[in-house]
């Protein structure tokens, strides 16, 4: 299909394999409905959706029970059909059509292979429509009537059962590749709150405009880039960057589609329009992924267009052959028996079963598609089967540490007090600053401190972006953050020590410096230790 439509002046398809779709760019609206009359020529089961419509969701669990029923069907008539054959009826298929018999043994085995086989023998036929001889359906038809006229009935069966069990377990090992690739970027949001008048309106993010105004709750994911016109938060931006630590956001900040908002209400000024946000490419580059092939599966592709016409060949000079020369003078001291067309023929076919190239044609891809997906299971997303080929010749890996070597959760690992502080004070002081922010470091530190907080000791909360926290709790003054807060104006905090490497907690009473407290994120248990 692929090939047939990008013959077409003005149209580029392009066959997605991990997505189980073809992508279709038409320069004109005008020969749109002309591009689909042509599709459903080609496959009338093709069903054709735009863009804006097409979702996440796939119907494959519901394929996989169709195969396993037509399997578990035709699995039935063909076990049927051996114990009529073998223990019923043995040797009656030697004798012909002639005897009662031999039907009693031909039903069941013709009921199975209708049942597994029936849509090979369709894309058979369509194939020979197109003039395409040298398909893997036009081969397994002709190996398999061909059994059955010479009385092979369990050999033609027993073919389209096995090669309907074999398309099982590729649907499944594409169809789990695929769930786990696209498990690891659900970062798109179903809606996004269009902002008008002072109220807010749930709408597709698809819906709304470059210069539109959206509200963006803590806790909801954001639909759309923008930037920050009113409000102050933090936001997870784990899944576009891989960083664990929150992004502080403030006015005139920039915000991307598939962050989390994750503190107070903001409003954002939209930049760009859905199709072009960074969540649309990002997936956009994930569907495209299988589509980039690799070196292997661009030769492969060239080498069956050769290989499929040679074997047919080779099947009908092995079908001809053998039994012409034998009846030549010259030959017959070559051959040690009789050779009949029935035996040659029966040989022939074989040998076109077993050399049919849908399982080389589409090993490869599959093999690419089943490692890209492996890979996706672990956190680690190749974009095409190109990159996964050339990463046989890496020999030097720099990794991110932040969430890939390890799990992008803080934990305290140093509490250093000063100015007779001991470490139980320097901690519960971070604690109470702490206790009402809902960022992962305070977090991580009322974990650390484990005791209960009295949140009514709290008479005011002012959270400083980009600096930290400063708290009034039983009346006195408790300041907490970074390196920076110590060397505000209205601080000016008195301290030895700068420590800025790293993730630090600097905390102060009433201008009187505490200690630091020192945070580092938890390594993997399966991240190799060197």
């Amino acid at each position: 299909m692929q090939d047939a439509l990008n013959e077409i002046e003005g149209v580029k398809a392009e066959l997605n394999f991990a997505a189980g779709t073809l992508i279709l760019e038409i320069q004109e609206s005008s020969m749109e409905e002309f591009v689909i009359k042509r599709i459903l020529q080609l496959e009338p089961e093709v069903q054709i959706v735009s863009t804006e419509e097409a979702t996440e969701e796939e119907n494959e669990e519901g394929r996989g029970r169709e195969l396993i029923k037509k399997i578990t069907l035709s699995g039935f008539f063909f076990v049927t059909g051996l114990i009529i054959d073998y223990y019923f009826f043995p040797g009656v298929r030697n004798a012909g059509a002639v005897t009662s018999g031999f039907w009693i043994v031909f039903f069941p085995y013709l009921v199975a292979y209708i049942i597994s086989g029936h849509d090979v023998l369709e894309g058979a036929v369509k194939g020979i429509r197109r003039l395409d001889f040298f398909s893997e359906n036009f081969l397994m038809s002709i190996a398999t009537i061909g059994a059955f006229l010479i009385g092979e009935f369990p050999e033609a069966a027993g073919v389209m059962l096995f090669f309907k069990v074999g398309e099982y377990f590729e649907d499944r090992a594409v169809g789990h590749s695929r769930r786990s690739i696209k498990s690891l970027l659900k970062i798109r949001a179903d809606y996004a709150n269009l902002y008008r008048d002072g109220e807010s309106i749930q709408v597709s993010p698809r819906d709304v405009k470059v210069g539109d105004i959206i509200l963006i709750k803590p806790g909801e994911r954001v639909p759309l880039d923008g930037e920050v016109i009113q409000g102050e938060t933090t936001a997870d931006t784990s899944a576009l960057t891989g960083e664990s630590v929150p992004r502080r956001l403030g006015v005139g900040d920039t915000v991307l589609s598939g962050m989390v908002n994750q503190g107070g209400v903001i409003l954002v000024r939209v930049s760009r329009a859905y199709e072009q946000s960074t969540v649309s490419r990002i997936l956009e580059l994930v569907e495209r992924a299988a589509s980039e092939k690799a070196q292997t599966e661009r030769f492969i592709t060239r080498f069956s267009r050769v290989y499929t016409p040679v074997v047919v060949s080779l099947a009908i000079a092995m079908a001809v052959l053998p039994p012409l020369l034998y009846h030549t003078k010259l030959f017959i001291p070559l051959f040690s028996h009789v050779q009949t067309y029935q035996e040659w023929i029966y040989r022939s076919l074989v040998f076109l079963v077993i050399s049919c190239p849908c399982a080389l044609v589409l090993s490869i891809p599959v093999a690419f598609f089943g490692g890209i997906g492996a890979a996706s299971r672990r956190g680690v997303l190749f974009k095409g089967a190109n990159h996964l080929e050339a990463f046989r010749k890496v020999h030097t890996v720099v990794f991110d540490k932040t969430g890939t070597l390890t799990e992008g959760v803080f934990k305290v690992v140093d509490i250093k007090p000063f100015n007779g502080f001991t470490s139980d004070e320097l901690l519960r002081l971070a604690a109470l600053s702490e206790a009402h922010s809902n960022h992962p470091i305070a977090k991580s530190i009322l974990d650390a401190y484990g005791g209960s907080i009295d949140e009514g000791s709290i008479q005011s909360y002012e959270e400083i972006p980009s600096y930290g926290v400063r708290v009034i709790a039983d009346g006195r003054e408790i300041v907490a953050g970074n390196d920076r807060i110590l060397h505000l104006d209205e601080n000016n905090i008195q301290h030895d020590n700068c420590v800025t490497e790293g993730t630090v907690v600097h905390v102060a009473l009433d201008k009187r410096y505490a200690g630091y407290i020192v945070l580092s994120d938890v390594i993997r248990e399966d991240a190799a230790k060197t």
